[in-house]
């Protein structure tokens, strides 16, 4: 287990996981938010995120962490050796998300460096383009898309791996830390 993508709905976690996980198993960890967003919420072109995750996934390991799946999953997948989804419950995720945002809006931490990229309470309650919204919007598709793709053959070359609960993930990363996933 050497290059792995991990996957889920916004909320499910994705970031803490993916960094434990690089650190067990003392790899690089890469955060795709952190190469997608521009300054100021501003989305990049494909002909300029596309390229960084090339760049990413040519080395021989790494922890990538997000999804922007029609966008970048075969470039990702056909060199991972590893998917992880983190597909905890919807109210689990909702609380997780909901915690995430309140504190994120409350702190004012720019999310990823030189961004000036914040959360507000504004923007995460009562924009259109709310990330509580975009969860509640798309978590049952979440759900179906990566269940159908776990059950193909479209990525002979992947293990799956869904992991249901944070009990699940705390094991999964103790297997790991012991080489034994």
């Amino acid at each position: 287990m050497n290059r792995i993508n991990v996957v889920g709905i916004t909320g499910s976690g994705k970031t803490t996981f993916s960094r434990e996980l690089a650190e067990v198993l003392s790899i690089p960890y890469v955060q795709m938010d952190q190469l997608f967003w521009k300054r100021d919420w501003q989305e990049p072109s494909d002909e300029e995120f596309v390229p960084k995750i090339r760049d990413v996934v040519k080395s021989d390991a790494w922890v990538l962490d997000g999804n922007y799946h029609g966008r970048t999953c075969t470039i990702k997948w056909n060199r991972a050796d590893t998917v992880v989804w983190l597909d905890y419950g919807f109210f689990t995720t909702f609380l997780q998300l909901l915690k995430r945002s309140i504190l994120r809006a409350s702190t004012g931490e720019e999310l990823w460096p030189n961004t000036g990229n914040r959360e507000s309470f504004r923007k995460a309650f009562f924009d259109k383009s709310s990330i509580l919204l975009w969860f509640l919007k798309y978590y049952k598709s979440n759900h179906v898309r990566y269940s159908s793709i776990m059950r193909s053959n479209e990525f002979p070359n992947v293990r799956f791996v869904r992991i249901g609960s944070r009990k699940e993930a705390k094991r999964f990363l103790e297997l790991a830390s012991k080489d034994l996933c």
